[in-house]
């Protein structure tokens, strides 16, 4: 793993806990208010964009630990070769999923831009902004694995299990 990619995954590790904090607090606040008989407008509304921005910065978070959840079974029963295949499929499959997915949040943030959210002052294209940064991150991950793969194409996808070993 390079330093850069450090970086940014400790990056986004700060940027997801003060956004859960941020979270938190918001809907505290949004709880004490209305239980003392005087809500604040404004915290629902902050709510659903945090809401949204830390889902998607654990996305990206479990996009770079590879971490989402996949069934491999079927996928181990291939030989060498035909698992690298797959894999290689199901990673161009991730590359094109990012770019449509930044391609879709560019179009939402333009048409958005200059809508303002109901009860604070902020475009309501800011929603989808980290829509956008997950789309280059999954394809950029994709793109990571890809070219691991296709390096490691002639070793083993995976260790040999422990009866493989004794034999």
């Amino acid at each position: 793993m390079t330093s850069w990619s450090r970086v940014f995954d400790r990056l986004m590790e700060v940027i997801s806990a003060i956004l859960i904090v941020a979270l938190l607090v918001t809907v505290t606040l949004g709880i004490v208010t209305r239980a003392l008989g005087d809500p604040l407008i404004w915290t629902d509304e902050v709510s659903r964009f945090l809401m949204l921005w830390v889902a998607v910065a654990g996305w990206i978070l479990a996009s770079r630990r590879r971490a989402h959840i996949r069934i491999r079974f079927f996928h181990n029963l291939l030989p060498q070769h035909g698992w690298r295949a797959a894999e290689s499929v199901m990673q161009l499959a991730m590359i094109v999923f990012g770019l449509l997915v930044t391609g879709y949040s560019v179009h939402l943030v333009k048409a958005n831009y200059d809508l303002e959210a109901t009860t604070v002052p902020f475009s309501m294209g800011l929603l989808y902004v980290p829509m956008l940064l997950a789309g280059v991150v999954t394809a950029l991950q994709g793109l990571a694995e890809l070219i691991d793969n296709l390096k490691n194409w002639n070793n083993p996808p995976f260790p040999p299990t422990m009866q493989e070993a004794a034999e």
